[in-house]
């Protein structure tokens, strides 16, 4: 009775193993596609700062508060009481001379404070660079082009690269006589980058700083495998 049940059991997992090796491996493709979507930015953070010298610490840190108190002061002017605007940074430490061959010598304080202002309203930038540095402001840099919401070109962009990747899935099939079938897996990449910047420089009240967003590129990039048939 026992030899009867391990012949049967043998017999059974022979068949099994004859049947995976006669199951055939599916051939597949894998390719990739690339898209970019240029939009037009529609919102910008720019940085204006103030940098304050003192005697002492307390000096930078009294002079910076007032000069920065009058930036603000003149954007919300410009702006109105519901501007975005807030304070991104803030320092005030000491600055020293380095003499070759000497001990550091003590020069004097520096306060820096930068507030970041927000605008959704592109045409603004230039009233509000020469608002800043008219009311006190020392430096405005780091404009900061972006969507307020990239979804719509982030989603053309991945159709677009998708289609691109089975464009050259199906090309890549033809070529060995066979078709593209069942969909394996596809995988996605997206990146928003800015393209443009300050043109000019800061002007006075009569003529407003000139500024040329550019346009922002929203780049999506797929990786697509499918079946051979």
């Amino acid at each position: 009775m026992n030899m009867s049940l391990a012949t049967i059991t043998l017999l059974v997992l022979s068949t099994a193993v004859g049947h995976a090796q006669t199951t055939p491996t599916r051939t597949s493709v894998r390719t990739s596609g690339d898209a970019s979507v240029f939009v037009t930015p529609d919102q910008v953070a720019i940085d204006a700062t103030v940098t304050t010298r003192g005697a002492s610490a307390q000096d930078a840190s009294a002079s910076n508060a007032t000069r920065v108190a009058a930036v603000l002061a003149a954007l919300t002017q410009l702006l109105g009481a519901g501007a975005d605007i807030k304070t991104v940074n803030y320092s005030v430490g000491p600055e020293y001379n380095y003499p070759q061959n000497a001990s550091p010598v003590l020069i004097d304080y520096v306060a820096n404070n930068t507030v970041e202002v927000t605008l959704s309203t592109i045409p603004m930038i230039g009233s509000v660079i020469d608002a800043a540095t008219q009311a006190g402001a020392t430096s405005v840099s780091g404009l900061r082009f972006s969507l307020k919401d990239p979804e719509p070109a982030r989603r053309q962009a991945l159709q677009l690269a998708t289609m691109q990747a089975k464009t050259h899935a199906e090309a890549m099939a033809s070529g060995v006589g066979a078709k593209v079938g069942a969909i394996v897996s596809i995988q996605e990449s997206t990146v928003a980058r800015v393209q443009g910047g300050v043109t000019g420089t800061t002007g006075g009240a009569a003529t407003p700083t000139p500024v040329e967003p550019g346009r922002i590129q929203v780049q999506a990039s797929v990786v697509f495998e499918a079946e051979l048939n």
